[in-house]
């Protein structure tokens, strides 16, 4: 079996079904994320574990936007140890809800909360807080994991709650390759494929900025020779915004 073209091929049918089912939710989440930004509200990710990365992703990015701010909490990211102690702390009632509220986030912000399962505690009670202090939440999770049930004592699911829904298409339990010989599922497509998803609904966003008649907020590469001085007026030009640099 070559695993390798197998992969690829999978990853691009995902794409393209991503493509042509969620095209216009991502329209409307850069919409969002644009007008955010044009009225100098405050745009904000989550993911716990490995959907944290998607999040991460967006953040203090080369060609990405600067008002992106991480949300990160202890215990949920992949630098603990041991490592299965993420699975647990997710499941944790009410830490979605002091998550938030540690957080700089107002009625009218935006948050992107990355679930692939989109059933477990933290992430659910972290919408429904965000929800409740009036910030619009787009949920990125997969519909294919709607079958699983909601581990909230709401019983309800990230995608039940969400103002808007990315589906990343990808296959019940994330992976996409059957191996010979081999009892589960190999080959996660949610971290290449939200990813993707995501950096074209930034990519948009900017778009309507510039639309707008406004410079959008973009880093450069600080690798670039002249990325260090740009990047810092974006710091200071969007400080009122910025959370992620210690003040």
């Amino acid at each position: 079996m070559d695993a390798i073209n197998e992969y690829f091929a999978q990853v691009h049918a995902i794409l393209d079904k991503a493509l042509d089912t969620q095209k216009d939710a991502m329209g409307r989440a850069a919409r969002l994320i644009a007008d955010a930004a044009l009225e100098g509200r405050g745009i904000f990710a989550f993911g716990c574990s490995h959907a944290g990365l998607v999040a991460l992703e967006l953040y203090y990015r080369s060609s990405g936007m600067a008002v992106i701010n991480p949300v990160r909490a202890p215990g949920l990211n992949l630098d603990v140890d041991p490592a299965t102690m993420t699975s647990q702390i997710e499941r944790l009632p009410e830490y979605g809800r002091v998550i938030i509220d540690n957080q700089p986030i107002k009625s009218g912000d935006v948050i992107v909360i990355h679930s692939v399962s989109g059933r477990n505690t933290v992430t659910i009670d972290a919408a429904l807080r965000a929800k409740e202090i009036g910030a619009t939440v787009i949920a990125l999770t997969s519909m294919a994991a709607a079958v699983l049930p909601s581990r909230h004592p709401s019983g309800k699911s990230l995608y039940q709650i969400a103002d808007l829904v990315l589906d990343n298409c990808g296959h019940l339990g994330d992976g996409c390759l059957e191996i010979p010989g081999v009892p589960e599922k190999v080959g996660p497509t949610s971290t290449a494929v939200g990813t993707a998803m995501m950096n074209a609904v930034m990519a948009q966003a900017v778009a309507h900025i510039a639309e707008a008649g406004e410079i959008p907020p973009v880093f450069v590469s600080a690798n670039l020779e002249h990325g260090d001085e740009h990047n810092k007026k974006m710091l200071d030009k969007y400080k009122d915004r910025i959370y992620y640099m210690g003040h």
